[in-house]
């Protein structure tokens, strides 16, 4: 039985381990969290609607549901060519197939530690909410919210949730009936955030802004971050008592050491098959990887398990010498559903165009039953729904 050693347990890294299982590999995971996190839910953390452990998902239980092994380790380097992988314990040689789904790293500012992500560390968000409930105790104050981009790779970006985590606060100050006494912001140094989801859904977050009173800071550089807000690169400053903040991805430390082929993002090359640049038995999927496709692409989870369920198809056509390989491209698209705490918005992007529909209400309970699904279905406790 051929032996697969998959790094990474996030989607691309987990849909990888499940479905190579599936194919009949011998195959081990390892991962330098024991949990699997549901990053898209987790934006209900900060606001106490969901709890770090709703969010989390046992490694362990899903080895036991899938059959594959399990390895909580630090990788802190990739030999391919040497066929060695090491970690903070071992050096991994006995595999067959290698599949790099460990994320991405990044980008630096200066600052960095005044502010907290919800793309960042798990744990950040707890922080998160330590933060913004002290300010509700204090009974008002000023909050900025934003992302940043990565020049060298613009699909690399995660403005969604930035905006559905300032949303929700917006809601839970409503609730609280102390609402008027924040000044919210929405921060990004583009002039245009949230472009690559097409024209129409701009109009309608700007929509969303002016209704819910929350204001915007476009089009500047960030020079860097300090304790009580954000300066610009014109020098203007942008005051917030607590700042949270998305930067880009770009390169995981991790391939600063690796004989991979890197963008000059510090991003691995693959094809469109998911498979590595120069190597005959190495595939990567998910945030690690250089995304190829429109100017608008974006890397999400379900792009991610698409890879991963195509380098399942890929390695078994390969190791039967039957069957047509599979390729990430046709299926690239832009697809969220927004959350805003009372309701949210579907947000579609393909090549046709862009859409945002909302969702008063049903919304909000269509994100949570996602996440429902995307627990149990992944434990095996429900069906899979196909291509989800």
């Amino acid at each position: 039985m051929k032996k697969v050693l998959v790094l990474g347990g996030g989607f691309a890294g987990v849909e990888s381990a499940i479905f190579l299982k599936k194919e009949g590999y011998d195959v081990t995971l390892v991962s330098d969290r024991d949990y699997f996190y549901i990053y898209p839910t987790s934006i209900w953390i900060p606001t106490g609607e969901a709890s770090f452990e709703d969010i989390c998902v046992p490694l362990q239980e899903l080895s036991d549901a899938h059959g594959f092994n399990l390895i909580v380790e630090k990788v802190t380097s990739i030999q391919a060519k040497k066929h060695e992988v090491v970690t903070e314990k071992q050096t991994l040689t006995e595999w067959d197939y290698l599949v790099v789904a460990i994320g991405s790293g990044k980008m630096k500012h200066e600052g960095s530690e005044h502010f907290l992500s919800i793309c960042g560390a798990p744990e950040d968000s707890i922080k998160i909410k330590e933060r913004i409930d002290a300010l509700i105790q204090k009974g008002s104050g000023k909050i900025a919210m934003g992302f940043g981009g990565n020049p060298k790779d613009p699909s690399n970006v995660r403005g969604g949730p930035a905006f559905e985590v300032l949303f929700n606060v917006h809601n839970q100050l409503k609730k609280l009936g102390i609402r008027k006494n924040f000044e919210l912001t929405f921060f990004a140094p583009m002039e245009k955030p949230g472009a690559r989801m097409g024209e129409k859904a701009l109009d309608m977050m700007d929509m969303f802004f002016r209704r819910l009173d929350i204001n915007k800071h476009f089009g500047k550089k960030i020079k860097r971050f300090e304790a009580d807000g954000v300066v610009f690169e014109d020098d203007s400053k942008l005051e917030s008592d607590f700042t949270m903040f998305i930067p880009a991805g770009n390169g995981h430390p991790v391939f600063a050491n690796s004989d991979l082929p890197l963008n000059e993002a510090g991003l691995v090359k693959i094809n469109d098959y998911s498979e590595v640049e120069g190597f005959e038995n190495v595939y990567a999927a998910g945030d690690s990887v250089e995304l190829l496709g429109p100017d608008w692409r974006a890397k999400q989870g379900h792009v991610a398990e698409v890879m991963a369920r195509n380098i399942a198809h890929n390695i078994t056509v390969k190791e039967s010498g039957n069957g047509e390989k599979k390729g990430y491209a046709e299926h690239i698209n832009i697809l969220c559903v927004m959350d805003s705490g009372d309701g949210a918005a579907f947000v579609y992007r393909s090549d046709k165009g862009g859409k945002m529909i909302p969702l008063p209400i049903v919304g909000h309970w269509l994100k949570k039953g996602w996440g429902w699904y995307c627990r149990n279905s992944k434990l095996g406790k429900i069906p899979r729904i196909p291509g989800m």
